[in-house]
């Protein structure tokens, strides 16, 4: 059945295309002029044939028409509106650059200039943030917080206070999926959730898909938050940073090679533990973050980019016990432009998550990771000015190490152990497509097939009527349960699979250019679930 579904879409592919001949497009990447940092969500409005569209989350846009004299008018909050005239004869490539505005408003009186694409556009429940907004909310201790900033949306709470991890609408705190630089984060708090992982300096913008999440993305039931960081200055270098009352930050950024390649780094850190020392407390607490990213214009059509994260807590109690956790990533992405109509994005993900305790008076060492290897290929599809395609794959392995135990020093009487590591691969294959029915009616529609697959090395035991444990009366107590058979998988060998279609459906009616009315519907599959046994996240979770 699911081959029937794709072959479909893929007549579907071939058969607009063929419709679309003799018309032309207009494409190219929008940026910062200052920068030439890639501006995500810009508005691409054609008044005449009362065509829009937006930029990826690569500044990428191609708008398909018929040939002909039109005006183009590009729009985007906190940038100076841009309107060009220009004669379409052929396909064309035709980078944009806007300029960032401050606009001074008058007392009470609040004006804001909503772009008709949005309206028009059969997304709903999306939520975009750029760092100016973020920067302008009330700070936390001096720092500005993303995740504090996107507790204030509808529909997102917080467990408790003090905590970073976030709800949405009643859904649990690992049904959110959130990607760095389309790295998985797998613990988002600093300093017990009194900070987030993000440092706001080094962050572009960032996406929160409360419904309606697109078929390139999958794994979690809830939500989505999608964080871009810098790219870099390739003009003139710039240095800044700030001083808080817990921490302190420092960004660099500037170009390698003049208007071709560039850099990033910032670094933040906290110094509370320093003072605890100076007042004879023999506790300590601080973390750090230190982001990196590269890019590279190879040609018109091909740019390198290489982003990196490494951030670690470290808690010492009293020489009673200590914790540390941490996250880090590296990702190497390649975006390709084949044509007027045809954007790509490749990417190769290591990242990983990692969690110690080390209790002093026991002499136990113990620590446990997840490691993530993802690969990702997406492709961007304009066939005309009514339909675009976007469709591609992802593949994530998993190692997961439960935990390795060792004894602190010669004196443990704590024997090393190693718990039996565990392994898996989930693999994901999508299409979805954004089409103008009508005037009024827009539709997104698409279908994502995901499949999950336990794999070995390990041993698996077999008991009666799968119970792994037995009630006893006489004793009141739950009892382990004797194997009846044990089953070796070697590696890689597949111990259970798992598979599921998840449709995407939204639909879009536009009363006028102020109203529109939206639906949507999701089936989202989740494989890898949190255990928790409290309420708000905590770093030793399973």
């Amino acid at each position: 059945m699911r081959y029937k579904i794709i072959c479909t879409l893929l007549f579907i592919t071939i058969s607009f295309g063929a419709w679309s001949q003799g018309k032309v497009t207009l494409s190219g990447i929008i940026t910062m002029k200052t920068n030439t940092e890639t501006i995500t969500g810009a508005s691409i409005f054609i008044p005449e044939a009362k065509v829009s569209t937006i930029t990826n989350a690569y500044g990428f846009y191609a708008v398909t028409l018929s040939k002909g004299a039109y005006t183009i008018v590009i729009s985007c909050i906190g940038f100076e509106n841009i309107e060009e005239q220009i004669s379409l004869t052929e396909n064309i490539r035709k980078d944009f650059s806007m300029l960032e505005k401050s606009k001074t408003l008058n007392e009470v009186v609040i004006k804001y200039n909503r772009s008709a694409g949005n309206i028009r556009k059969p997304e709903m429940s999306v939520n975009k943030l750029t760092i100016s907004t973020i920067k302008k909310m009330p700070a936390v201790m001096g720092e500005v917080d993303i995740l504090k900033a996107i507790l204030q949306l509808p529909g997102v709470s917080t467990a408790q206070e003090g905590a970073t991890g976030f709800n949405v609408r009643g859904g649990s705190v690992d049904g959110n999926l959130i990607l760095l630089d389309e790295a998985v984060v797998y613990n988002t708090s600093h300093l017990f959730g009194f900070f987030s992982v993000f440092n706001a300096d080094v962050i572009k913008d960032l996406k929160l898909y409360k419904g309606g999440i697109p078929a390139n993305f999958g794994g979690r039931t809830s939500s989505v938050l999608d964080i871009y960081q810098k790219e870099g200055n390739n003009k003139v270098y710039h240095v800044t940073g700030g001083i808080g009352a817990v921490s302190s930050r420092l960004l660099a950024e500037g170009p390698i090679v003049k208007d071709k390649s560039s850099f990033v780094v910032a670094g933040r850190t906290s110094y509370a533990h320093l003072f605890l020392k100076l007042a004879d407390n023999p506790n300590a607490v601080s973390f750090y973050d230190l982001n990196a990213k590269l890019n590279y214009k190879v040609n018109d059509n091909n740019r390198l980019f290489l982003s990196g994260y490494s951030g670690k807590d470290k808690m010492d109690f009293s020489n009673f016990f200590s914790n540390n956790y941490g996250n880090s990533f590296l990702n190497l992405r390649w975006n390709h432009i084949f044509s007027e109509n045809f954007f790509s994005n490749a990417s190769v993900i290591y990242s990983k998550y990692d969690y110690g305790l080390k209790i002093k008076y026991v002499g136990i060492d113990w620590v446990s990771d997840i490691r993530n290897y993802n690969f990702k290929y997406d492709f961007n599809h304009h066939l005309s000015d009514k339909l675009v395609l976007n469709y591609g794959v992802n593949s994530i392995y998993y190692q997961f190490n439960p935990g390795t135990i060792k004894p602190m020093d010669s004196t443990s009487s704590i024997n090393a152990d190693q718990i039996e590591k565990k392994y898996a691969w989930e693999n994901a294959l999508y299409i979805s497509a954004e089409q103008k029915l009508t005037d009024k009616i827009s539709v997104t529609y698409g279908l994502r097939y995901s499949n999950f697959q336990r794999l070995g090395q390990q041993n698996i035991n077999k008991y009666a009527n799968d119970q792994a444990v037995i009630f006893n009366p006489e004793l009141q107590i739950y009892e382990q349960g004797t194997p009846t058979s044990i089953t070796h998988y070697n590696k890689n060998k597949k111990i259970i699979g798992f598979g599921n279609l998840e449709p995407r459906l939204a639909v879009s009616y536009s009363i006028n250019d102020d109203q529109s009315v939206k639906a949507s519907y999701n089936r989202m599959s989740q494989y890898i679930h949190l255990i928790s046994n409290t309420a708000s996240v905590s770093p030793l979770e399973i």
